[in-house]
Formats: structure tokens, C-alpha cells, sequence
């Protein structure tokens, strides 16, 4: 993960979501944003007028490649139905744009299930919390949550629910989270 700040211009228009508020904006081209991190392909940057992140799908805005989507989705289709821990390991890739430690060491990830039905295939269950009960990021980090159970072999359908109980805690946090974030 490379966190060193860059001060880039946008070559085009591009939507934007303001942190830690949820809302999206459009940032325009030619506009000088500042990258502070490169966080499971998204970037969280900073403006003059606040931090946002901007989704991978749209990392050529700021000059940057973007991932091939076609060799992966065929690759997918070549691979053996992921399980419970691929999918955890996957979820690694996911992570709060103001925190730099993915999801799962975050302890954010509650539950992970795998159900067959006849009529949806297979369907993955995560349950996830927040930080904090007002992030406006929430829908956010669930939808990258379910794209990236979505993007695993074998999973034909994704439910994320959002919910509270237990509320989160430091506690929650793996050693690995931990080291990263300077807690031990």
C-alpha cells in the first residue's frame, strides 16, 4: 500500500464522496487534489475544500491505470466457488477511507455465511459495522464490501447488512490492525 502523498490535477470531471459525510460531489477537471492514500484501489485525496475518495473504477482522473476487469472476470469463471476465508482474505482489500487498516483488521466484519438457493445460486451474507454509528461512509464501505464478495468465483449474489450489535470497539481490532494504526 503506497501512502506517500501527490499532488496531482484531474484530467476529467469525476464523482467524488465527500468523507466522512457520504454525499458525492464532482470534482472538475484541472482541479489539484492532494493523494493521501491508495486504499484497496481507491484513493482518499484532499481538496481546499475537504477530503473525498475517489472509486478505483475511476483512478484514470487522476492519471492513474486502471485495473483489467475483462482477464479478471475470466479468470473468475476458471476457479472453484471461493469459501468463507478466501472471501475474508479478499475483504482485506476493502478499507475506511480515513483509516488506513482493511475491514477485516478493523474488526468491522461481523459475519460471513454462505447460503445455496434454487433461485438466487449462492448467495454471501456479511454483516458489518462502523466505527461510529454517523458515518455517512457506510453505505460506501458496504457496497465495496459487496463488489468485492461479488468479484469471487462461485458467488452469484451478495447481501451486505450494516448493523450494530455488538458496537464496536478498539478490542475488535486484529494485532496486524493493531501494529498498523500504533496501538501496541
Amino acid at each position: 500500500m503506497n501512502n506517500s502523498q501527490e499532488e496531482v490535477e484531474l484530467v476529467r470531471d469525476v464523482i467524488a464522496t465527500l468523507i466522512p459525510h457520504g454525499e458525492e460531489f464532482t470534482l472538475g477537471r484541472g482541479e489539484k487534489v492532494t493523494i493521501t492514500h491508495r486504499l484497496g484501489g481507491n484513493f482518499t485525496v484532499m481538496t481546499l475544500q475537504g477530503m473525498y475518495r475517489i472509486a478505483a473504477k475511476d483512478a484514470d482522473a487522476l492519471g492513474e491505470s486502471t485495473a483489467d476487469k475483462v482477464s479478471a472476470q475470466e479468470t473468475k469463471n476458471d476457479l472453484p466457488p471461493a469459501n468463507i476465508e478466501q472471501i475474508k482474505e479478499n475483504l482485506k482489500s476493502v478499507f475506511d477511507p480515513e483509516i488506513p487498516v482493511n475491514v477485516v483488521d478493523l474488526g468491522l466484519i461481523y459475519r460471513v455465511e454462505i447460503e445455496k438457493t434454487e433461485d438466487r445460486g449462492r448467495i454471501v451474507f456479511v454483516d458489518l459495522t462502523l466505527t461510529a454509528p454517523g458515518c455517512g461512509m457506510g453505505p460506501v464501505i458496504a457496497d465495496d464490501v459487496k463488489n468485492k464478495v461479488l468479484e469471487l468465483p462461485g458467488i452469484d449474489d451478495a447481501e451486505v447488512d450494516i448493523v450494530w450489535d455488538p458496537p464496536w470497539s478498539q478490542d475488535l481490532i486484529s494485532e496486524e490492525g493493531k501494529m498498523e494504526l500504533g496501538l501496541v
